[in-house]
């Protein structure tokens, strides 16, 4: 199967490019370093576009930050890539990560075994998902379809016609990346996850995050009482896919 890894990675993040390194090192197959888009360097045309948080259902509570954006429009740069580069599937990463090298290889070797051009593969940090059922499984190992796909974007495996479908279904976006990945009614494409995925973030340790920023108190009360709302639309809207599906 031919697939690569792509690291998406802020050149002017000095801090994380021993770990770039690292990684290259680390992973199981051929790698390409992706420049990620910086949120410095974004039009005002596109920011104005992307701050409108009520194009898709359900409605995004938060107006996206400009990191955010970027953040978006790199994942988009690697599906690209994977689609240009006529690969059936890649691996993208996010610099700030490490691999548990013995237990992402297994990982990754059972994804790969069950993997197809439609597949999105996501490794999560932790264990949140709740399985709606499981494509496979081995002593250590469980790949499944979750009921509501979990948060995040530290490791995933993308076939090429995902990636396809993710290009055309986010041409216009108003909520960040993983947050319009739950919405598979809408990206047409149902995200499966592999436990453990021997990912860890560790931006932490190298200088913290390029996205997440100091909120002020008023910002995160309102976060506490939004987000459950949020994710309860979300979970109905997914059953109501789920049904419909069925």
């Amino acid at each position: 199967m031919n697939v690569k890894a792509f690291i998406v990675h802020l050149e002017r993040a000095t801090d994380r490019h021993e770990q770039v390194e690292r990684l290259k090192q680390q992973c199981p197959i051929p790698v390409e370093v992706v420049e990620a888009v910086d949120s410095e360097a974004l039009e005002n045309e596109s920011v104005r576009e992307r701050r409108d948080c009520s194009h898709f259902k359900p409605s995004y509570p938060f107006q996206l930050r400009l990191a955010e954006i970027a953040c978006f429009y790199s994942h988009r740069k690697c599906w690209q890539a994977i689609v240009d580069q006529n690969l059936d599937g890649g691996l993208i990463l996010e610099d700030d990560v490490e691999l548990d090298v013995t237990v992402f290889n297994s990982a990754f070797d059972l994804a790969l075994r069950h993997f197809t051009l439609e597949d999105y593969v996501r490794f999560p940090q932790k264990c949140r998902e709740r399985a709606a059922s499981i494509r496979a499984s081995t002593a250590t190992h469980r790949l499944i379809v979750p009921e509501v796909t979990g948060l995040g974007m530290i490791g995933q495996l993308v076939g090429q016609n995902a990636a396809k479908s993710l290009l055309e279904h986010t041409q216009r976006f108003d909520r960040p990346v993983d947050a319009f990945l739950q919405m598979t009614w809408q990206t047409g494409v149902q995200p499966i996850s592999v436990y453990p995925g021997g990912i860890t973030e560790r931006s932490a340790q190298l200088g913290g995050s390029c996205i997440g920023k100091r909120k002020s108190w008023r910002e995160t009360l309102k976060r506490e009482i939004l987000r459950p709302l949020y994710r309860h639309k979300l979970a109905s809207c997914a059953r109501r896919s789920a049904q419909i599906s069925f």
